[in-house]
């Protein structure tokens, strides 16, 4: 077989883009039409066709068969394989987020960066626009960004949830580059901390290593006292609704929550965050 060439757009586009791409790439080579290519692998043409465009992801078997017929296997399958899992992953964050908007009360252990219930716009828009992106994808972050900021309407709405935050003192100490922009977002936790239905608590270092160590764990609870937890990382995210796997998680965010600083303590913690990351006034110490 021919050396292997680089996936076209592979290091910016969405899996099921890259996959979509390599297959219209490998037919052009083969100098196969859809028509023939449909009769050396057993599928429609239009199944085909819907592959190269994107459209649809087929399943295992006909992209096997393709890996076959150009010689590429085990890449294809890879390939569909990340653009699964990528699809998995969207249908399970619109489920959170239908969870989080019925949600009466909202629990949350923060270890790397903030909740997106505690982003101002800046810190929001910090976190999208630090993933590797083109120009021609700035539209899309941008509306990623707007609806980041319009989950956060729940909490302005007649019945709000209720809040409950455990930040870790990192993600308190990685700040905005803007000095004043994050000055304004540890204002703004201390603002929603002053929310009768809201509640913020943080985690010193001092009290070391923890099961929750890192990402971002979040409890939703329905009206009907069942709960859901959304587990996430940077990269990824994964909705857990067995109640056992929840149980586990409650007891690792109830130790959490047991050597926490109390919430009055908590806005002390952040006002001198605030407070130190203050710019210095030279003439103060003339």
């Amino acid at each position: 077989m021919p050396p292997r060439k680089p996936i076209p757009g592979s290091g910016h586009q969405s899996p099921r883009v890259v996959l979509a791409i390599e297959l219209a790439r490998l037919r052009t080579e083969s100098g196969r039409s859809l028509r023939e290519l449909a009769g050396k692998v057993g599928w429609d043409h239009s199944q085909l066709h819907s592959l190269e465009r994107g459209k649809t992801l087929g399943g295992p078997e006909i992209i096997e068969a393709l890996d076959v017929v150009y010689g590429t296997k085990p890449l294809l399958m890879r390939l569909w394989e990340i653009a699964k899992q990528e699809t998995v992953f969207r249908d399970k964050y619109v489920r959170y987020m239908e969870l989080e908007a019925e949600a009466v009360v909202i629990e949350h252990y923060a270890g790397s960066f903030l909740h997106g219930m505690f982003q101002t716009e800046a810190y929001a828009k910090a976190l999208f626009w630090s993933t590797p992106h083109l120009p021609s994808q700035v539209p899309e972050l941008e509306e990623q960004l707007v609806g980041r900021m319009s989950r956060q309407e729940l909490l302005l709405c007649e019945s709000p949830p209720h809040l409950r935050a455990i930040i870790d003192e990192a993600v308190l100490r990685r700040p905005l580059l803007d000095a004043g922009e994050w000055r304004g977002q540890l204002a703004h936790i201390v603002e929603m901390a002053s929310q009768p239905h809201v509640a913020v608590q943080v985690l010193p270092y001092s009290v070391g290593l923890h099961d929750l160590l890192g990402g971002l764990v979040a409890f939703l609870r329905g009206l009907d006292g069942t709960t859901a937890v959304w587990v996430e990382s940077s990269k990824s995210g994964e909705l857990l609704e067995d109640a056992r796997e929840v149980e586990q998680l409650r007891l690792s965010y109830d130790a959490l929550r047991d050597v926490a600083l109390s919430p009055q303590d908590s806005v002390a913690f952040i006002e001198q965050v605030m407070e130190d990351s203050a710019p210095c006034d030279p003439l103060a110490s003339t």
